[in-house]
């Protein structure tokens, strides 16, 4: 790999084609569904430029999001919702995300490979990578996946409840949002299991 555009090199114990990378967004915020991805790409329809979701701009994460869908060999956009969240907790909830999303899989794989240190509970022969993002070329494209798909959530949402500036922050914990929060209160879309968003539920009880 010469290109700098490229990822390194990720020497897995599986070397076959059925190879999906999964990669979740959203665990921080305090609003929205958590979104997961799990991507297989097709060896003879390489896709340049594929890079951790958080380094690249909107508009590349974008063109990227329309060149995956179309060049991926499977592809499948899973999630867990604020309700799933608030019940079970948000690493439980993206781990049921990510398992969603590889078992929704048109294609199922041979192997998994997951962005992190933690890994569903499931039959599929797996490794976890740190990093994996940055690292592995199908786990980058699950990441835009799964971000594009959200960020366009939380742009719709922002219509829906107006007035917490959902479609710029996304839900993330900002200065801004908490003093939104702090004036509406907490909308259906918030995770109330989350600590600025109980503290504020108590406050308007």
């Amino acid at each position: 790999m010469n290109s700098k555009k490229e990822l390194p090199q990720y020497v897995c114990s599986y070397q076959g084609d059925l190879l999906a990378g999964v990669d979740e967004v959203g665990r921080g915020p305090l609003a929205g569904d958590v979104v997961a991805a799990a991507v297989i790409l097709d060896p003879s329809r390489p896709i340049t430029g594929l890079a951790d979701s958080k380094k690249l701009s909107e508009k590349k994460r974008e063109l990227l999001f329309d060149e995956i869908r179309e060049r991926a060999l499977s592809y499948s956009v899973a999630r867990a919702s604020v309700r799933e969240i608030d019940q079970i907790n948000i690493l439980q909830a993206s781990l049921l995300a990510m398992h969603r999303a590889v078992e929704q899989l048109p294609v199922q794989p041979e192997f998994v490979l997951v962005d992190g240190n933690k890994k569903p509970d499931w039959t599929y022969p797996c490794d976890t990578v740190v990093k994996g993002d940055s690292r592995v070329a199908a786990i980058a494209a699950a990441s835009i996946l799964a971000k594009v798909t959200r960020d366009r959530e939380m742009v719709a949402l922002d219509k829906k409840y107006p007035g917490y500036g959902l479609a710029g922050h996304k839900g993330y914990p900002t200065k801004a949002h908490i003093h939104a929060l702090g004036e509406l209160g907490p909308s259906p879309v918030h995770r109330v299991s989350f600590a600025p968003v109980k503290r504020l539920l108590m406050d308007f009880a």
